[in-house]
């Protein structure tokens, strides 16, 4: 093995009773791609938080490059050479790409002579490493995959030398994730190290070196990654064997119960995000949206419930039309039966300052299993909290924890919980397992083809392919704000790929 660029002895870290990280020991080799994986709340991120200085170890030693090194905080990591680029990026939305590479590394006591210099080395790094980005650009306007790029270039403004990327492609599309292998590949022949937390095994196997797996805070082990399988890495991470594809029967499809009519939809811009956009779902059925990022899936679901006000067009739910000028209100809709797993938990699913149990009604609260008189009823809630704990596997078990401090795949875990638990007619899930491990992919995908079953009826928006071919029973794709096609799930990759790059639409167009 080469010389270990990081190597981590007995480092133990808890929050409270919850013991994050047990004695770790981990050697990463010089000039490697070395993935670590495990479960949400395995401590993964806890472990590589540690290294670059967010936080500190109860116990343990930290040696960079063979030097016993004292990190406390994240500037300590950037002076040995660690960067890091987070699951949830650090970026300053209103700066430009240029004003937050140099954020806090300005080194110029002159701003301008500072701005001149960054400015060519950032064109020099975006050069070498095909990391092009425009130095303008204002972060808010980048989609998530430039956004990206730019966390990295920091990092590498920084003169990184060990780069730690958590859940990198959590927000990435396919093309996004294999331009992103691409670069790291490329930083590895560089002599670079690189550190892959994530929870998708494929990646792990097409781009790593070795792989370490982590399992409620411990290290279970270390494999070369040409010398294990996908099937036992999975079975490592959760400790027993993992079924890796959906079993499901035929669907038995029932009454409608979502139609959408000629929607059309418009950004703040005015420019047609959702054109003229028609299909049903039935109950007993999973219809699945596939689709490049930014092609007017996030739009349409929005409109359909009830968050943004759409231009033309009807939706009716079971029946009975739903309102599309801007007044609609999500609250009667779910009243009405519809349940709503929004693509973007952050900022549309959750209160990161509420504690679990808070979250866990959140939308719901009105009703009456929830209340004593007309106040809240908080044994019962935390009761009920308790029990979507239990049933949906979130760690830790703890109703009152703050949400924030859940790992994103907990976090996405508390959303489904709360709206697969109300027994609604029809499920809207945007990105169901975003930064979800393998496990509760397992546990997500069972209880959406059980909801099916049982005469839900469900629409599914996923950038994930596999999971959409896996779960559908029929699959619209949409490109550039329009249905342009529908297939069945025995599509072949290849063709739902030619249908999301409009190059089908365009060849049917010209005959």
């Amino acid at each position: 093995m080469a010389e270990a660029a990081i190597e981590l002895k007995g480092i133990s870290k808890s929050f409270g009773a919850v013991r994050a990280n047990r004695d770790i020991d981990l050697k990463i080799a010089r000039g490697t791609i070395h993935g670590i994986i495990g479960e949400n709340g395995a401590g993964k991120s806890t472990l590589m938080s540690i290294l670059y200085g967010f936080y500190q170890a109860d116990r343990g030693e930290i040696f960079v490059n063979g030097e016993r090194a004292a990190i406390l905080s994240s500037s300590d990591a950037i002076a040995r050479g660690i960067g890091m680029v987070h699951q949830h990026f650090m970026l300053v939305h209103n700066f430009t790409v240029l004003e937050n590479i140099i954020l806090g590394a300005e080194g110029e006591p002159l701003l301008k002579t500072s701005v001149a210099k960054a400015r060519a080395e950032l064109e020099r790094l975006e050069r070498d490493y095909g990391l092009e980005v425009d130095p303008d650009a204002v972060i808010e306007d980048l989609p998530v995959g430039l956004q990206q790029r730019v966390e990295i270039l920091k990092a590498l403004f920084r003169g990184a030398e060990i780069l730690i990327l958590d859940e990198p492609t959590g927000v990435l599309t396919p093309s996004e994730a294999d331009h992103l292998f691409r670069i790291l590949r490329q930083l590895k022949d560089e002599g670079k190290t690189i550190v892959l937390i994530t929870h998708k095994l494929r990646e792990i196997m097409a781009v790593t070196d070795n792989v370490s797996v982590m399992r409620q805070g411990a290290l279970v082990a270390t494999r070369r990654t040409e010398e294990t399988t996908v099937e036992e890495l999975a079975e490592l991470m959760v400790g027993r064997r993992v079924l890796l594809r959906v079993e499901k029967g035929p669907a038995r499809p029932g009454d409608f119960m979502l139609s959408v009519r000629n929607l059309t939809v418009e950004d703040s811009r005015g420019v047609k995000m959702v054109d003229d956009v028609s299909f049903d779902v039935r109950a007993g059925e999973i219809v699945g949206i596939a689709g490049v990022a930014g092609n007017g899936q996030s739009e349409l679901l929005e409109a359909i419930t009830g968050i943004r006000r759409a231009v033309s067009g009807s939706v009716t739910l079971d029946g009975e039309p739903v309102e599309l000028t801007g007044r609609a209100d999500p609250a009667d809709l779910r009243r009405r039966g519809m349940a709503h797993v929004p693509e973007d938990r952050h900022n549309m699913g959750l209160v990161l300052p509420f504690e679990e149990n808070e979250n866990a009604i959140l939308g719901y609260h009105w009703q009456e299993r929830y209340l004593k008189g007309p106040f809240l009823d908080i044994e019962a809630i935390r009761r009920d909290a308790q029990d979507k704990i239990e049933k949906y596997d979130i760690r830790p078990p703890d109703t009152r924890l703050k949400t924030a401090n859940f790992s994103g795949g907990n976090q996405q875990k508390i959303v489904l919980a709360r709206e697969m638990e109300q027994d609604p007619k029809v499920l809207i899930v945007g990105q169901p397992t975003r930064g979800v491990d393998v496990g509760a992919i397992e546990f997500i995908h069972k209880r959406l083809i059980d909801m099916r079953d049982q005469g839900k009826a469900v629409l599914l928006v996923s950038v994930e392919l596999d999971e959409i071919r896996s779960l559908s029973d029929r699959i619209l794709v949409m490109f550039a704000g329009r249905i342009v096609g529908e297939r069945s799930p025995e599509a072949t990759e290849g063709e739902l790929g030619l249908l999301m790059a409009g190059v089908e639409e365009e060849k049917e167009a010209a005959q």
